[in-house]
């Protein structure tokens, strides 16, 4: 029997909704990859679709999207780090061994032993330097932080004053590195227990949402990023001048996707210019626990689950 183990959601709801059950392994088309997964990453994507607990009209036509009683893509999962363990015969740049890491989009399928993707996917060779579990855990932050900041015209602008809301998150401690790179000065607004990441990262200044109104301080900002998507730009108007930007992952209007995005990102990590930041590792078998400690807010950067030794 060609089986695998993959974690389905069989239904929305907590994490416990989660079950490690058998499927089909996948076969690769002519134009695609078998990858034997090494490892993913629970990220606040996953977990929406999980919990499917959007209010208002979100909450109405979301299930038309994804599914109504359970999601129509049940095995969850974003992001990756593998190798390729089967190519179908007209798949040019990737070869069997091929250490590879990327991301699946709206396909998800992440959570499992193998999955298949079009060789022209959201996917590149993992960085020579990283291991298995950094691989996982740079791409979703990262490929986010790269986009919204673009969004926001960062690179046109020189020397820029960005603010980071919800800086040691995912997307946030990604958005930070992100940001020096184009000799951002940048601001973190986080609480007190993310003080050593965010000074790790290189910020120029913290605020603590916990002891302070961030959009009470007499500052403009060049750009205003919401990497939670817990703010409004009605909320942070204070902090915007006319030429400013306000942008946020509010929304489920995914990052446009570029495999370049990939490339720089691997770049940059070996040269020893980004770093993965994980806050914890766990099995697969331990899925249930992994989202239950995202869902508590408090996680710090990636969340890795391993999926293969």
């Amino acid at each position: 029997m060609n089986k695998m183990k993959a974690v389905i959601c069989t239904k929305y709801g907590a994490p416990e909704v989660l079950k490690i059950m058998e499927v089909e392994k996948p076969t690769p088309k002519d134009n695609e990859v078998l990858i034997k997964i090494m490892a993913s990453a629970v990220n606040f994507g996953d977990t929406r679709v999980r919990r499917l607990d959007e209010k208002g009209i979100l909450g109405m036509v979301i299930p038309f999207v994804l599914g109504f009683d359970k999601p129509r893509k049940s095995v969850l999962g974003s992001s990756f780090s593998g190798v390729v363990a089967q190519t179908g015969k007209n798949v040019k740049d990737f070869n069997i061994g091929d250490e590879v890491m990327g991301l699946t989009g709206w396909k998800m399928g992440a959570y499992a032993e193998y999955i298949t993707l079009s060789d022209k996917s959201m996917m590149t060779k993992k960085p020579a330097n990283a291991t298995i579990e950094e691989a996982a855990a740079i791409p979703f932050g990262a490929h986010t932080a790269i986009y919204f900041l673009g969004k926001a015209k960062i690179q046109e602008k020189t020397n820029p004053k960005v603010l980071i809301y919800g800086a040691t998150g995912s997307v946030g401690a990604a958005a930070i590195q992100i940001a020096k790179y184009y000799n951002a000065h940048v601001t973190a607004v986080c609480s007190e227990a993310g003080t050593n990441l965010v000074k790790e990262l290189g910020v120029d200044e913290i605020i603590f949402y916990d002891k302070e109104d961030f959009t009470k301080r007499d500052k403009k900002y060049d750009i205003v990023f919401d990497a939670v998507g817990k703010t409004s730009k009605k909320q942070c108007t204070p902090l915007l001048n006319d030429n400013s930007r306000y942008v946020t992952v509010a929304g489920l209007s995914p990052a446009q996707e570029r495999v370049e995005q990939l490339e720089l990102l691997r770049t940059l990590f070996e040269n020893g210019k980004y770093k993965a930041t994980i806050d914890r590792v766990y099995s697969m078998d331990e899925i249930v626990e992994a989202h239950r400690y995202v869902d508590t807010g408090r996680k710090k950067g990636n969340v890795v689950i391993k999926i293969a030794e």
